[in-house]
């Protein structure tokens, strides 16, 4: 049979719980203090992490391209990712696809530009820009659609979708001792539209096999003002020829 406690056990009891309440109390007021304070500046974050606005590390930006606005213009959006295959075909496929009513060749190939970083197998920073800016001539002067033909699909209001087809072959790149760097291959689709000056139009296509270098790494600079970081993929450089392992 259960039996009533006395009045003074009771006391005891709930003298007891007071006390620990009264610590917890204490205790919470001492660990908010030293907690920063919403929207301070964190003394540290992990790398690729952002601040969120309690100023706590947050994951990764969850945006999918640089600039997602790319493909009102008629191009390519440049993908966030560290999948080098991923890069490599979306890389391939923006060395051929505009459209000559939405923008102007230089304007295509300016935004091609911003899909560059720096070669980092060269040590001292101007020759990683000399190499950087030669692989720049190379792919306006050898690798996308020259200007003479451009104007031509221009005059019938063209444009041209590029799509890889088939698999990515891998080349090894020489003298990356970071490992971060992948030379891919692969056959892409040239699709091209042109009107008549009316309502039709009609479209063929061109196959072409195009190989690009990218930088897969914490070496990779991002582009500027987007939710792009250091480590996602970018292009070192398009090929002339393609590369076959």
């Amino acid at each position: 049979m259960m039996t009533n406690k006395s009045p003074g056990r009771r006391g005891l009891v709930w003298a007891l719980i007071g006390g620990l309440v009264l610590i917890a109390g204490i205790v919470a007021i001492i660990v908010s203090s030293t907690l920063p304070r919403s929207g301070a500046e964190p003394t540290a974050t992990s790398p690729g992490a952002s601040v969120g606005p309690t100023g706590t590390a947050t994951d990764p930006p969850t945006d999918k391209f640089v600039d997602p606005t790319a493909s009102e213009r008629g191009w390519t959006p440049e993908p966030i990712t560290k999948d080098a295959e991923i890069y490599i075909r979306a890389a391939l496929e923006a060395a051929s696809t505009f459209d000559t009513t939405k923008s102007s060749r230089e304007e295509w190939l300016n935004y091609l530009d911003t899909w560059f970083t720096l070669d980092t197998r060269y040590t001292s920073e101007e020759d990683q820009q000399a190499a950087t800016t030669s692989s720049k001539v190379e792919m306006r002067t050898g690798v996308v659609l020259p200007q003479e033909e451009w104007d031509s699909l221009a005059n019938e209001d063209g444009r041209v979708v590029a799509t890889t087809t088939g698999e990515v072959l891998y080349v090894a790149v020489s003298d990356d001792a970071s490992g971060e760097m992948s030379i891919g291959t692969s056959d892409v689709t040239l699709t091209f539209t042109r009107s008549d000056g009316g309502d039709s139009e009609t479209s063929y296509d061109e196959q072409v096999r195009v190989s690009v270098q990218v930088l897969c790494g914490p070496s990779s600079i991002p582009t500027p003002d987007t939710a792009q970081r250091p480590g996602d993929c970018k292009v070192v450089r398009y090929f002339t020829e393609p590369l076959e392992p």
